[in-house]
């Protein structure tokens, strides 16, 4: 098969989690015998073409723009024109993937011009994000993404909790929908090239277990429930360190640990490079994720592989991927009692956190190998190219 994909986002250029979704998923792709085309857009040095691990990578420069929705509009400009192009330069292909609504325009348009079928991956929704549609903002995101599940053959979500968000926010019929989860390399964290302790000073003293979180510090994240959560944990395990790990605007969070009494206990590092993220998750003890609306919870396998045990919050997709008291601690959703008992049961507990960290990486490689899941989306492949061929337009 022949697959045209499109993608806002791709290494160099790293939002958020679609860059190492579509750069891990269709290298797998490729090796299964597949040829894949992905159009995204240019960033710094990165040449406008090349391949890497087999994808045909092909980047668009985008023009300058008033703000950032007149300049996705331009990207699906110039991702339709270089998108047309390829297909009739290079055709024939058999189908259109397209990763999110910020690249619809575009899949859509070419799905008219050239009759080609679209597979849409929806890795998240702007009603699930916010609990409905509220704003004028959300209402423009929310139409393009209905847009694009209801223009898509058959449309891929990452865990039947996001199969329902799908039918509750756009009334997707559930049998247009495959659930495929995301991935992650097993040895993607290994890293033996460090001195540990002198790493791990920069953090906490020798004797304190790191608790930590990273991620972005939005506000359906949760992080202002680890901090609630921290005095609860220290007033059992003084010992414990806080890290919280992400950029933007930590200002609230930092007041509040101040207000708590807790600035020697928490240390906020900002953005943190990949190679020291991968460093650190070697060397902490606990990772948190209090988020209030997780549609997947790739953070909770970067932890997995990591060899980090983690305790997360009972909210959308992370109890399909943490399985509690086997590969990590759920706990209630907006409760930092609730948090902070999970937090307890991993620091006060060497031997079960050991067992959930084994178990955890058991299902790096059983559950989440980007391997069956390469092979899982062929199959959705197929079989929409097997429908094609037999429908008429």
């Amino acid at each position: 098969m022949k697959i045209l994909a499109l993608a806002w986002e791709f290494p160099p250029r790293i939002v958020g989690g679609i860059a190492r979704h579509v750069a891990e998923l269709y290298p797998e792709i490729v090796r299964l015998g597949h040829e894949v085309h992905l159009i995204t857009v240019e960033f710094g040095q990165a040449p406008g073409y090349e391949v890497v691990d087999g994808i045909s990578v092909h980047r668009v420069p985008v023009g300058a723009a008033d703000d950032f929705f007149h300049w996705i509009v331009l990207m699906n400009e110039a991702m339709g024109a270089r998108g047309a192009k390829l297909l009739m330069e290079d055709g024939p292909f058999d189908l259109i993937h397209a990763h999110d609504w910020l690249v619809q325009d575009a899949a859509v348009a070419l799905k008219y011009n050239f009759k080609l079928p679209v597979v849409s991956t929806v890795h998240a929704t702007e009603y699930g994000r916010y609990n409905g549609i509220w704003t004028d903002t959300q209402r423009y995101i929310h139409l393009k993404e209905f847009s694009l599940v209801y223009q898509s053959w058959r449309t891929i979500v990452c865990t039947n909790y996001m199969r329902g968000e799908l039918e509750r926010a756009f009334g997707c019929p559930w049998d247009k929908m495959d659930v495929i989860p995301n991935g992650i390399k097993a040895s993607k964290k290994e890293r033996a090239d460090f001195d540990r302790w002198a790493f791990r000073r920069r953090f906490a003293y020798d004797h304190e277990k790191i608790v930590y979180y990273v991620g972005r510090m939005a506000y359906e994240k949760g992080v202002r429930f680890l901090v609630e959560a921290m005095p609860k944990v220290l007033r059992e395990h003084p010992d414990a360190k806080f890290v919280i790990i992400g950029g933007g605007n930590t200002d609230h969070l930092r007041r509040r640990v101040g207000e708590l009494g807790l600035s020697n206990k928490c240390f906020f590092t900002g953005f943190m490079p990949d190679d020291d993220l991968d460093c650190f998750q070697q060397v902490a003890d606990c990772a948190v994720f209090p988020s209030l609306y997780e549609p997947f919870g790739i953070v909770a396998l970067e932890s997995f592989a990591a060899g980090v045990p983690v305790v997360v919050s009972d909210t959308g997709g992370l109890p399909e991927v943490v399985t509690h008291t086997k590969t990590g601690v759920v706990t209630y959703t907006g409760n930092a009692d609730s948090l902070a008992w999970g937090i307890l049961e991993v620091i006060r507990n060497p031997g079960y956190a050991q067992w959930l960290k084994d178990n955890a990486r058991e299902a790096v490689w059983t559950r989440f190998g980007w391997e069956s899941i390469a092979r899982s989306t062929v199959a959705v492949y197929e079989r929409v190219v097997h429908e094609r061929r037999n429908t008429s337009w």
